[in-house]
């Protein structure tokens, strides 16, 4: 059975606990890119994989890539016991391949029509690199060693639309969600299931000609500063002789029509750059080189910048002009094909792109709405960056951030919706695991005793009944006292630490057989017995934001353990 329902206002259904923030340990570029993220979007630290790759590697075959990222990716990001929230965005941080050679994938292909006796050749027009956002998103093709990923209409999310078309419906995306091949989803429980798929984006990519760390972290500030912030500046679509521009000519006025319809200023111009334009909040392109700054232009906050080109995402190589350039002057995101793509419109964002964005879509949900065969496009920016889009207010009552709390506490929650849209449901977790899910004025009920005496985040999640499927967000943090259990400290880092001398933690736990240190997941320190110092080398972490979890050990299992309120402090990084 196909969903019939079509999204012509703002769309909202990926949050931070929808985003895999993926981090390369063997890099302080990307954990300290990583750890900024994490701050400012509110990552769940139960949602960082840390996977150990090379740094300045950029490049890989697709039988590593496979195995030694994808996989382990996805068994992060479909494990069963993350329902019903599910991951629906991959967000790759700096130092992982970018561009992923498929000639091995091909060669077994060949081979295989070979020993059928079938002759099939591929287009030359199918180049063999993939771009690690491109092939993380379709994933259920790469993973099967299928090339079908190199089909230019294998991305069935999305939307297609005629010269003349102005009603091309908008989707929220779930990664659980099927897309059948007229581009709508389809249920869970259909036979057919459809394709699935992964939003995927990298945060930036630091090799040669990409960007620094301050140029990554100065953007994806400004993008999380845009949110909701229904800007008033103007989408330029740029016409000019070029075929990099020609191929997308066709549906300009279509798309400038709509978003008129939605408020927003849309304006096509002809030449490469608009000209001392200082409201530029989104641009489409087509040209090999230009120079931003030349141009008097200036970028606003949440912006989409993209230009057609062949090289614009080969970031270690010279010739034509870098995506990279565009973040650099401030857009939220960006993108380009990791090598020569020709001149095919299919494998870049059509002008819908800036549409999809208007009516309250996400960045990546806007960005895979728009193309129609992604493998090649490496996508960089804010995947949650969302200018024009609105979200339900959760309240909280029963218990409060200042409380100390014990016995069985009961919970209840106020949710207000935009546009008088209803609540469905509200999620509830403690610190980052599901509980359960409760309908419209429900009470929650929670057994402190079943918890470590201590620190917990308590995170309300409120999913919304209409077909935008709006969801909103809010955290407490709480005290239990149950146990008689406490942990404290004579010494811990307070403010910024330097990069150069150990974290010192001087811990009292009382009767605990040991004390850990956590970093999202990861043991980095610990001791035996209930007190005691531990060092910590900051190299561990990168630069930038960092929260500790410190837990004294109890002798009979996780109940009994207790929990310290998070250490939370900055690296600072070296001088230069």
């Amino acid at each position: 059975m196909v969903l019939s329902w079509l999204v012509a206002v703002p769309a909202a259904a990926l949050g931070p606990e929808n985003v895999l923030l993926v981090v390369n340990p063997e890099s302080v570029e990307s954990m300290t890119v990583a750890n900024h993220y994490q701050a400012l979007r509110e990552i769940p630290a139960t949602n960082v994989l840390y996977v150990p790759w090379e740094p300045g590697k950029h490049r890989t075959d697709i039988d590593t890539f496979r195995q030694k990222i994808l996989l382990p990716v996805l068994r992060a990001a479909l494990d069963p016991r993350r329902k019903p929230r599910r991951i629906d965005c991959v967000a790759y941080s700096t130092d992982f391949p970018w561009a992923i050679d498929l000639k091995p994938d091909l060669k077994r292909f060949r081979e295989a029509a070979e020993e059928a006796d079938r002759d099939i050749s591929i287009p030359k027009q199918l180049t063999p690199v993939g771009s690690i956002t491109g092939l993380t998103y379709l994933w259920q093709a790469v993973a099967a060693k299928n090339i079908a990923y190199l089909q230019l209409r294998s991305n069935l999310y999305m939307q297609r639309m005629a010269a003349d078309d102005v009603d091309v419906p908008t989707y929220s995306f779930t990664s659980d969600t099927g897309w059948g091949a007229d581009g709508a989803p389809i249920e869970p429980d259909d036979e057919s299931r459809g394709r699935r798929y992964m939003l995927s984006v990298m945060l930036g990519v630091t090799a040669k000609h990409g960007n620094t760390v301050p140029e990554i972290i100065s953007y994806l500030q400004r993008g999380a500063e845009a949110d909701g912030n229904l800007p008033g500046g103007t989408i330029y679509l740029m016409r000019n002789s070029n075929v990099r521009s020609k191929v997308r000519h066709g549906s300009f006025y279509a798309t400038t029509l709509q978003l008129k319809r939605l408020g927003i200023d849309a304006e096509i111009v002809d030449g490469q750059l608009p000209k001392d334009r200082l409201d530029v909040q989104g641009l489409m392109t087509g040209t090999a080189s230009f120079n931003w700054q030349k141009s008097g232009s200036r970028i606003r906050p949440g912006a989409i910048c993209e230009h057609l080109t062949s090289f614009g995402g080969v970031l270690d190589k010279p010739g034509q002009t870098k995506f990279s350039e565009f973040l650099r002057h401030g857009a939220a995101g960006s993108s380009g094909t990791v090598t020569e793509p020709y001149a095919i419109a299919q494998k870049f964002p059509a002008p819908m792109i800036h549409v999809h964005y208007g009516r309250g879509c996400s960045l990546v949900e806007a960005y895979y709405q728009s193309v129609a065969g992604p493998y090649q496009l490496l996508i960089v920016g804010d995947p949650l960056c969302r200018p024009w889009g609105r979200w339900p207010r959760v309240a909280v009552t029963g218990i409060s951030g200042s409380d100390e709390v014990s016995g069985e506490c009961h919970i209840r929650t106020s949710v207000s919706f935009p546009d008088g849209e209803e609540l469905k449901h509200l999620e509830f977790y403690v610190d980052g695991a599901y509980r359960d899910e409760f309908g419209p004025g429900e009470t929650i009920p929670l057994d402190t005793p079943e918890l470590a005496d201590g620190y917990h985040q308590l995170r309300f999640v409120a999913v919304g009944d209409g077909v935008r499927r709006l969801q909103g967000s809010q955290t407490i943090a709480i005290i239990t006292r149950n146990h008689r259990r406490s942990v404290s400290f004579e010494e811990k880092p307070d403010g910024v630490v330097s990069a150069s001398s150990p974290v010192r933690l001087e811990v009292i736990a009382p009767g605990s057989i040991g004390v850990a240190v956590t970093h999202n997941g990861r043991l980095v320190g610990r001791l035996s017995g209930d007190r005691g110092r531990i060092e910590i080398d900051p190299q561990r972490f990168g630069y930038g934001p960092v929260t500790l979890k410190v837990v004294g050990l109890g002798a009979g299992g996780p109940a009994t353990n207790v929990i310290a309120r998070p250490v939370e402090f900055t690296v600072q990084p070296p001088s230069p």
